[in-house]
């Protein structure tokens, strides 16, 4: 195996300057309604951070707007809601970051540095167009004729030859229109507050208040005479904003939605399409969601769906939708397997959990789903042929279709990729898929009978016409991960050696590298920018150890659910169990140097390992660890632990706060001090209770930094700065690991 260790030294500077791996990548992909053309957004090389929006059609890339030639530069000075919006997005990049455009995809709307920009399709250059104010979220009228905006919290609509006109003023600073509130961004995936209507004529528009919401205040310590930002945010517990939406003509005309509030106040999404406006909306508990039907004309609404749960309803993205017939668009959680309905039928087959639904044209249905949680495909569903997979290759897939063409757009095990297929290309049967199972990789330990639940029928007879070019660096690592199935759960695993190590040469210390939450897995068949890093800390000297516990996604509702009302328990053990079975099989690691590090509730499963298992774990990085849950956001926290007026006993058993004096191992805490989605209270305050228990501890705070560090040098830095914690921390080969 060639040593990687020359490239070593180059990697944190590299994983900074490259944004994670993310520049250069294509994405954010639509398709024109003939199938002809793909939109996208791309930056100019790997180490770009300007966005520039590109035009694929006919097999070439054509250049529609690049800011350095419209602003001098990319720079931007954009408005508050609007950064809000990107950093809540992790949106890492300037310039073009996002767009919308026509029914027809011919005439396409950006922001740029506050400025309202169009360009169309068909040829020219960029145009500006004037508005009342800074520009967040601009959206063109299906009929391409004028674009709604937001600025300032109101909701306006301008011309593209002019005349700019307000449809909704906010009434006070706690009032907005148009915007989505803070748990709908962070925690439902609802990034958007109002939707147009087919004929361009009437929209749909969320009214936010966040009067009832408590004021936190970020202060930056660096910089004491600068004023704190005060920020309207829902802790567990408390209220939410009030929500409501409203039906708006261009002149003015204005009906407000009428349904359960008081049952149901989140709004979950909404939409409008050939049958009319729709929202879903869920109770508080989060155990029931309704999918509505809104009058246009009296905003009345008509329940058409519920879905319950004694745990929490699971939000799919893009569910509710609706096929061209009427038929909705719904999952179903069901023995064990997350389905997609359609019409009130289910499509897909046991085993196959479904992700997100893509998109909707006709009666065709795209969809995301596993089969095996290390990979996620791409399918579609027709009611003539049933279910399709349409990806082939291994990786975490994703995309969107329409007009006979379907853009494959994955993070493969060699990077990414994305496919432009047509249905009227010429082509041959595909080749059977040979799937490996979950113990593979380049150097797997052994094979495995564990396979997908069913072998999946493929999209018969495409070809792709062409590759849509990614520009992002390669890493000057490459990851080397054995992909494992571990312990009685079977639990999915990716195990990484130094490429200098020769097996029963020595023995190496073990260093975790989880999320282990909601919302996220790491050990997936791709090349991720986490299992680069996990190499990178590997060529360090150390076995990386990397699982997929219970209550992470991609093994269905049960896997998923196990977590309800215990957020640490289950999540440990699966943990331990973890580095165990890998000690069982892989006489090599040394269970007397295990060391775990983590962000966010990788963070919190990182301290909670070295408070609650001092036998099994000797030292911990913890980055914005959320210590005590109570101050985590209503949706995102109720939804696993219920209400803590209602269930205190949930947050006392899935929080560290309180457990200080049980610390025995090295523990470094990070926290962003900017950070106004796991706040930095959490580490200062059970920095304060260790500190009171006569407990040792490292704390590393970053003034002016988000949940997400932003700073080149600082990313760098921070790899080596864990590294060298913890090599430091660690017993020596075979010395004392009893607790300090």
């Amino acid at each position: 195996m060639k040593r990687q260790t020359t490239n070593t030294d180059a990697f944190p500077e590299q994983f900074a300057r490259t944004r994670r791996f993310s520049l250069g990548v294509p994405r954010q992909f639509t398709v024109s309604p003939d199938g002809r053309r793909v939109l996208f957004v791309r930056t100019g090389s790997g180490s770009d951070p300007v966005g520039r929006l590109w035009q694929y059609e006919a097999g070439e890339e054509r250049l529609l707007a690049d800011p350095a030639l419209l602003v001098g530069g990319g720079a931007e000075d954009v408005p508050e809601e609007e950064r809000l919006r990107r950093e809540r997005a992790r949106e890492r990049s300037v310039g073009v970051v996002g767009y919308a455009t026509d029914a027809a995809v011919r005439v396409v709307a950006f922001a740029l540095s506050g400025a309202l920009w169009v360009v169309r399709t068909d040829g020219g250059a960029p145009f500006s167009v004037p508005t009342a104010g800074p520009v967040v979220d601009p959206r063109p009228s299906p009929d391409g004729r004028c674009v709604a905006y937001v600025s300032g919290r109101s909701l306006h609509v301008v011309g593209l030859d002019g005349g700019d006109r307000q449809l909704a003023g906010a009434e006070r600073p706690e009032v907005s229109y148009g915007l989505a509130e803070y748990v709908a961004a962070e925690s439902m995936g609802r990034s958007r507050g109002y939707w147009w209507a087919p004929d361009g004529r009437r929209l749909l528009v969320a009214r936010v208040d966040t009067s009832p919401v408590a004021r936190r205040y970020l202060g930056d310590p660096a910089d004491p005479s600068r004023p704190p930002q005060v920020i309207r945010y829902p802790s567990a517990g408390t209220a939410n904003a009030d929500v409501t939406l409203q039906l708006l003509t261009l002149d003015g005309g204005r009906t407000e939605v009428s349904w359960d509030r008081a049952a149901y106040e989140y709004v979950v999404d909404a939409g409008w399409d050939a049958h009319g406006p729709y929202m879903a909306v869920q109770s508080r508990d989060q155990r029931v969601v309704r999918t509505l039907a809104v009058d246009p004309g009296t905003g009345a609404t008509e329940v058409r769906h519920e879905r319950t749960d004694p745990a929490w309803v699971e939000l799919v993205p893009g569910t509710p939708s609706r096929t061209a017939s009427g038929a909705l668009v719904l999952p179903e959680d069901a023995d064990g397997t997350r389905r997609l309905t359609v019409g009130g039928r289910r499509v897909t087959p046991d085993g196959l959990q479904l992700a997100a639904v893509l998109g909707v044209e006709g009666e065709r249905v795209l969809f995301t789903a596993s089969d095996d949680p290390v990979e996620r495909h791409v399918w579609c569903h027709e009611p003539a042929t049933g279910c399709r997979r349409l990806s082939r290759d291994p990786g975490v897939w994703t995309g969107t279709a329409r007009g006979g063409t379907t853009v494959l757009a994955g993070l493969t095990p060699h990077g990414h990729r994305v496919h432009v297929l047509r249905d009227d290309d010429a082509a041959t049967a595909p080749e059977p898929v040979r799937r490996p199972g979950p113990d593979s990789g380049p150097d797997s330990a052994r094979s495995s009978s564990h396979g997908p639940a069913h072998e999946p029928p493929h999209e018969p007879a495409r070809r792709h016409t062409a590759d849509i070019a990614s520009f992002a660096e390669e890493p000057v690592l490459v990851p080397r991960p054995l992909h494992l199935s571990l312990g009685k759960r079977e639990l999915r695993a990716s195990l990484y050696f130094p490429s200098w190590h020769q097996p029963g040469t020595r023995r190496l210390p073990v260093l975790l590298d989880p999320y282990g939450g909601p919302a996220m897995q790491l050990a997936v068949r791709a090349r991720t920018w986490t299992s680069c890093v996990s190499q990178w800390f590997a060529e360090q000297g150390f076995a990386v150890l990397v699982a997929d516990g219970r209550g992470t996604p991609g093994r269905g509702p049960v896997w998923e659910k196990a977590v309800h009302g215990d957020q640490l328990g289950p999540a440990l053990e699966d943990q331990v169990d973890a580095v165990r079975a890998a000690g069982e099989r892989f006489p090599d690691l040394d269970p007397g140097r295990v060391a775990i590090r983590g962000w966010s509730f990788g963070g919190f499963l990182a301290a909670a390992a070295v408070l609650h298992r001092p036998d099994v774990f000797h030292a911990a990085v913890a980055g914005a660890p959320p210590t005590d849950q109570r101050m985590y956001d209503t949706h995102w926290k109720e939804r696993f632990l219920g209400h803590p007026e209602v269930h205190p006993e949930n947050y006392a058993r899935s929080s560290l706060a309180g457990d200080g004096h049980l610390l025995r191992r090295p523990l470094m805490l990070i926290h962003g001090l900017a950070d106004d989605n796991v706040a930095a209270a959490h580490t200062l305050r059970f920095s304060a209770e260790l500190l009171a228990a006569g407990r040792p501890h490292t704390v590393l705070p970053l003034p002016g930094t988000t949940h997400m560090p932003a700073d080149d040098a600082v990313n760098a830095n921070l790899l080596r700065v864990q590294r060298d914690f913890l090599k430091d921390a660690l017993p020596a080969p075979g010395g004392a690991t009893a607790a300090g």
